[in-house]
């Protein structure tokens, strides 16, 4: 097998909303009341419900030299035009030779936990948010390249038959994956054990959605004080959803829902055979007095291998113990745009982890698995295999600009401004600073 043959699927990535996303797709008569972005000191802001919101292009640096990469560019001009625009992303994923992408909201947060928050005073206004950027990101984002972006859908989990409601419209539309929060009793709402949410996992089996829960939408990596690097906080972001995959692992409700899926997005796999073996040891070793409730015969490793779908970016660890997991549930994920993605060398160090694995392996956790678990079918949208290899992607992006943009600036500490300078470590501290000043 040759890198060039590889065909690429991304089950992560993000799209930054373009200014008139949710406008355009509010009802007459209510328009006004829509998310807009607005200038503040400078800044490209959204303004919603009385509330400004500084995320425009939340950590979205790709294109630019490493050395100036920051949290938060502050302006649409300072961001790489496929973060916004969809034409230009397919741009972006052809000299990557990435086929398709998944891509998860970025104003609204990763599982629409601006719009959950905002429903606590003004669910109704909420709802229509909710409604809106699922609109524009199924009929104008995806729409715009059927056989390259992945829908998915927001929902308005506050209220369950308004979520069923939104569930049915969306499933009509052909989307086959909802963005959920890893622990939504973190963010005020009931948790995953609760009945609660018992028709939304029965929805989410009749409509063959996966359930696709991204780091930081319910448990966050902790900072450990105000002094420590930065550094320390985005090595364990990741691994801060192995407490939710704990809760998630040892819920009962799988057992009535047997083809019921989900996705750790963005949670990596190097720390998933560990996991799985404590996790064993933990109900064989306690159970006789925790009465964990997983189903006869079961162990949570088998509970885990079957409805629990694990991603990773550059993981070489973590491939090769590709044998305590099951290859069917492994995916890839690339993170455009933020600064963890290795656009455009995307193949190059996918290549670099699976050279060497069987070739029915490869196939499934590059592109197989997504296929399969998200109702993609990418090879007849796209007019057969060899439409989608790296090999053609990379022939219809040949005359992609990927040098490097630089000077664009952005939200940056006093310590990142120093670029080429002695400097000290940027801490958590002012990373924290720095948003609460946005």
């Amino acid at each position: 097998m040759d890198m060039n043959d590889l065909v690429i699927i991304s089950v992560d990535d993000h799209a930054v909303e373009p200014p008139e996303a949710f406008i355009r797709h509010y009802p007459e008569g209510k328009k006004d009341r829509a998310p807009k972005i607005v200038d503040r000191n400078g800044q490209d802001v959204w303004e919603w419900n009385g509330k400004v919101y500084p995320t425009i292009g939340l950590n979205a640096v790709v294109g630019r030299p490493r050395s100036e990469y920051g949290m938060e560019p502050t302006r649409f001009s300072q961001l790489r035009e496929g973060c916004f625009d969809a034409k230009a992303r397919v741009d972006d994923m052809n000299v990557n030779g990435v086929l398709a992408s998944l891509n998860f909201p970025t104003m609204p947060s990763f599982a629409g936990g601006v719009f959950v928050a905002a429903a606590q005073n003004d669910p109704d206004e909420a709802l229509l948010a909710v409604r809106a950027w699922n609109d524009w990101h199924v009929q104008e984002w995806c729409a715009s390249a059927p056989g390259r972006l992945i829908p998915m859908c927001l929902i308005p989990s506050w209220d369950m038959d308004a979520t069923l409601a939104e569930m049915k419209r969306m499933s009509d539309l052909g989307v086959h994956a909802v963005s959920f929060s890893d622990n939504p009793a973190n963010v005020g709402q009931p948790s995953i054990h609760n009945e609660y949410w018992e028709p939304f996992w029965k929805a989410c089996v009749d409509y063959k959605m996966v359930i696709n829960c991204h780091i930081g939408t319910g448990a966050r990596a902790m900072h450990p004080s105000s002094e420590s690097p930065i550094s320390a906080w985005i090595t364990a972001m990741p691994i801060s959803i192995a407490n939710s995959a704990a809760d998630w692992t040892f819920a009962s409700f799988w057992q009535r829902y047997p083809d019921l899926r989900m996705a750790l997005s963005e949670g990596g796999i190097g720390w998933v055979p560990y996991f799985l073996e404590r996790a064993d040891f933990t109900f064989e070793h306690h159970n006789e007095w925790t009465f964990a409730d997983i189903g006869k015969g079961m162990r949570p490793s088998d509970i885990f291998k079957k409805h629990i779908i694990s991603c990773f970016i550059d993981d070489q660890f973590g491939v090769k113990n590709l044998d305590y997991m099951n290859t069917d549930m492994v995916c890839y994920e690339c993170d455009y745009p933020h600064s963890d993605t290795v656009w455009p060398n995307v193949p190059e160090y996918l290549w670099a982890s699976v050279n060497g694995l069987d070739k029915d392996v490869v196939d499934k956790i590059t592109h197989l698995n997504v296929m399969r678990e998200y109702s993609f079918d990418a090879f007849g949208l796209n007019g057969g295999r060899d439409n989608c290899t790296v090999r053609h992607l990379r022939e219809l992006g040949k005359d992609v600009d990927v040098s490097p943009r630089v000077g664009l600036g952005g939200l940056k500490t006093d310590s990142m401004d120093l670029i080429g300078k002695a400097r000290k470590p940027v801490t958590s501290g002012e990373i924290e600073k720095m948003f609460a000043s946005a």
